[in-house]
């Protein structure tokens, strides 16, 4: 491949990870960078690589990494090198993507910190004790659980039988349930009245 070719790949891994990856390009004979996508490290075209001393004997290898180092700015960044060979096999050329997993670890905390189960306290039993939304909901779904099967995937007579089961615990006792199950279940409402009228009889 050319060089031409190992820029259109950088460039289409930086665009893809974009704004959170960079992709460079080093002449391993020139010892210099020769293109940068998505440039958040600083690094300038003609810059000297500086890892002539880091490879060694690392370049009869494939991949190096991944492997985590610190940005100017403190951000964590992990990345991997790629060697890439000419048709003869020679080391030709490195690449080089840097992930900045600072964003995601910024976002994991945040996510820890909203789901901490500590700063949940239980519903009180007096509100909404007369929820049959909330009281059909957690009977369907305990009822897809058990059966390992989903809203997106039931079949026409999978629904009849959630019906049927939602039926025997009182689910349409009131007058919007049927109504509610129809829409959940994406069902006409025609045809929920249809099974309980059989399940009634």
């Amino acid at each position: 491949m050319t060089l031409e070719n190992y820029k259109a790949i950088a460039d289409s891994i930086a665009l893809l990870l974009y704004p959170h990856a960079e992709a460079i390009v080093h002449d391993l004979r020139s010892q210099t960078v020769v293109h940068i996508a998505n440039n958040f490290s600083q690094r300038k075209l003609g810059d000297d690589s500086a890892i002539d001393h880091e490879l060694g004997d690392l370049l009869n290898g494939a991949n190096l990494g991944p492997y985590e180092k610190l940005n100017w700015n403190g951000q964590k960044i992990r990345s991997i090198s790629t060697v890439l060979r000419n048709q003869d096999g020679e080391a030709e050329y490195l690449l080089c993507i840097n992930l900045n997993v600072s964003v995601l670890e910024q976002a994991r905390a945040a996510l820890d910190a909203f789901f901490q189960m500590s700063r949940l306290v239980p519903q009180p039993d007096s509100l909404f004790r007369n929820d049959w939304q909330e009281r059909i909901n957690t009977f369907l779904h305990a009822w897809l659980q058990e059966r390992n099967l989903s809203l997106q995937t039931l079949q026409i007579k999978d629904k009849r039988s959630l019906v049927q089961a939602l039926h025997a615990e009182g689910a349409f006792e009131g007058r919007s349930g049927a109504d509610y199950v129809a829409s959940v279940l994406n069902m006409g409402r025609a045809t929920v009245y249809k099974y309980l009228k059989e399940f009634r009889t």
